[in-house]
């Protein structure tokens, strides 16, 4: 698919529309989609940031008689939720997300944040909803439904949503590149859950928050769980080449990464080796952090 221009209206398909912000970045390739779903009393899916720009094309994208209802979030980082506040505000609209950024967390990475272990990169602390949706809640308007689907991993509180057959996956899963997991806002071993709860349905479609639709989404989340498989593999070599920290592995384990992008595969490289620690598969001198020492864990004898 062409790259499509940042504030014009899309039909995608019958009931669906898209509107592009102008954020592009290594992040967030052309920008953040926000989707309007249905006609009349419509949905819309990740406002994306608070940009006046942004703001008055989606309100352009809206034919006469129209308003937004309901404001869904997949997630609360600044690419995604800044804008659901300003446009309720414009629009009379509810919000509705999971909850907050910190809302989700594993028991684990509620502890390691307690502790002292920073994340943050892109986080929107101020985001609050005005009511959380639990997994698998309905919300509806006139002519359509969408289905809450909790799926912790990039971030705790991220929702996807199901359309009947198509899913919105918000940024966990897309097709242009892999999600960043950085903990402790994000968790790989809930990722991977995630993944598999996902894989489980039949979709025709995904319509991510960045990049072009997913067309063959069992394929795509196939090849999504097993590079993560693959990248587990290969820190687990690397391991067993000796004890490293995280500042070690990084270019070990991305050889092929541009070095702007490095700080954020060292997130992902630490998310990965947390959930092997939490599994038991390695362990962390003196403790499990971004500065740790990490060795793989004796094979334990059966009793």
């Amino acid at each position: 698919m062409d790259r499509p221009e940042a504030g014009r209206c899309e039909r995608l398909e019958p009931g669906l529309r898209r509107v592009l912000a102008p954020n592009p970045s290594p992040m967030t390739l052309w920008g953040t989609n926000s989707y309007l779903v249905g006609e009349g009393e419509v949905a819309l899916i990740d406002p994306g940031p608070d940009l006046p720009a942004h703001r008055e094309a989606l309100l352009a994208a809206l034919a006469p008689g129209e308003r937004i209802s309901t404001i869904l979030v997949t997630h609360a980082h600044r690419d995604h939720s800044p804008l659901a506040a300003p446009l309720a505000a414009a629009t009379g609209a509810e919000v509705l997300a999971f909850g907050s950024a910190e809302a989700g967390r594993s028991p684990l990475m509620a502890e390691l944040a307690a502790g002292g272990l920073e994340g943050g990169e892109g986080v929107d602390t101020a985001f609050r909803p005005d009511r959380c949706l639990a997994h698998g809640e309905r919300v509806q308007g006139p002519g359509w439904v969408l289905e809450a689907i909790h799926t912790p991993g990039h971030l705790g509180s991220h929702l996807c949503f199901a359309w009947g057959d198509r899913c919105f996956s918000g940024d966990h899963a897309m097709g242009w590149a892999t999600s960043l997991v950085s903990p402790p806002d994000g968790d790989m071993g809930a990722y991977v859950a995630s993944l598999a709860q996902l894989s489980a349905r039949s979709w025709r479609l995904l319509y991510p928050g960045h990049g072009a639709p997913v067309t063959d989404p069992g394929s795509r989340l196939a090849w999504l769980a097993a590079h993560r498989r693959e990248r587990e593999s290969s820190i687990l070599a690397e391991l067993a080449r000796g004890p490293a920290t995280v500042r070690d592995l990084t270019p070990r384990i991305y050889r092929e990464t541009p070095p702007e992008l490095l700080p954020a595969a060292a997130r992902n490289l630490l998310a990965h080796l947390l959930d092997l620690w939490n599994r038991r598969q390695v362990s962390a001198d003196p403790g499990p952090s971004p500065d740790a020492i990490f060795t793989l864990s004796e094979p334990r004898e059966e009793s």
